[in-house]
């Protein structure tokens, strides 16, 4: 069987799934990226925080792989009744929502988005559009919203693709939110676009694609190790690739 075949999709509801799904955020946010804090579990490997019991967290899972590294992708999803109860969405503590929470209209924060390293760029990534398309749906969710990072914290690195994110894709200004570290995006006089799309990362393209915006200003994250921006997809005017992409799948609990 291939692994696009053999690729599960799911809501992690067991024990055995969150933690697999730690310890895939501890290979890429703390040992790719260098990142850290307080709830990391060096020992267990393992990377969690304060938001995770509030959250459902969508999984990718390979079932030939050994169980306890069996998630290979996932989703971590904040709703608003969630962010309630976590006292705020995990954003707030960068950008300013007023925006979003001004509009009226049903949110979702997308978090901890991440594939292990052997699954990217390829059938896992569609599983987890096709199952956040899914939740979606159910929800009746109007705007997506989340954290992207670049990494490192030197924002002159990437100039390039950070002024093509304000100059041509900055979100309309009723949703337009704000950095509260305010780092300027509009860098450069000139940017060669095919270069700056070359640099920006896997996910950032993909939401673009999609039909995404972004807010206004980059954020540095020491703690994780990036340069942040806000990335905000409104459902109801996704582009026909989303719609299409959006167009199956799911997710279980």
């Amino acid at each position: 069987m291939d692994t696009a075949k053999r690729l599960d999709l799911r809501l992690a509801t067991c024990e055995s799934d969150r933690r697999a799904a730690a310890r895939l955020r501890y290979e890429v946010f703390v040992e790719e990226l260098g990142g850290d804090g307080p709830l990391v579990d060096h020992c267990a490997g393992e990377e969690r925080d304060a938001f995770d019991p509030h959250c459902d967290h969508m999984v990718v899972v390979d079932p030939a792989r050994p169980e306890g590294r069996h998630v290979i992708g996932l989703y971590r999803l904040l709703g608003e009744e969630g962010a309630r109860a976590a006292g705020g969405f995990y954003s707030e503590g960068e950008f300013d929502l007023a925006p979003l929470r001004r509009s009226g209209r049903r949110l979702l924060e997308l978090g901890r988005s991440c594939l292990h390293r052997d699954y990217r760029g390829g059938a896992a990534m569609f599983r987890l559009w096709q199952g956040l398309g899914a939740y979606v749906a159910e929800r009746k969710v109007d705007l997506l919203f989340g954290t992207a990072s670049f990494h490192g914290t030197d924002p002159d690195r990437i100039a390039g693709p950070l002024t093509l994110l304000h100059n041509a894709y900055l979100a309309p200004e009723e949703i337009r939110v704000r950095s509260r570290a305010f780092v300027e995006m509009d860098r450069q006089m000139e940017v060669d676009r095919r270069a700056a799309m070359i640099a920006m990362p896997a996910l950032i393209k993909g939401y673009l694609r999609l039909g995404g915006h972004v807010g206004e200003g980059a954020f540095i994250d020491k703690k994780f190790n990036t340069t942040d921006i806000c990335l905000l997809l409104d459902t109801g005017r996704l582009s026909e690739r989303a719609l299409t992409l959006y167009g199956g799948g799911g997710a279980r609990r």
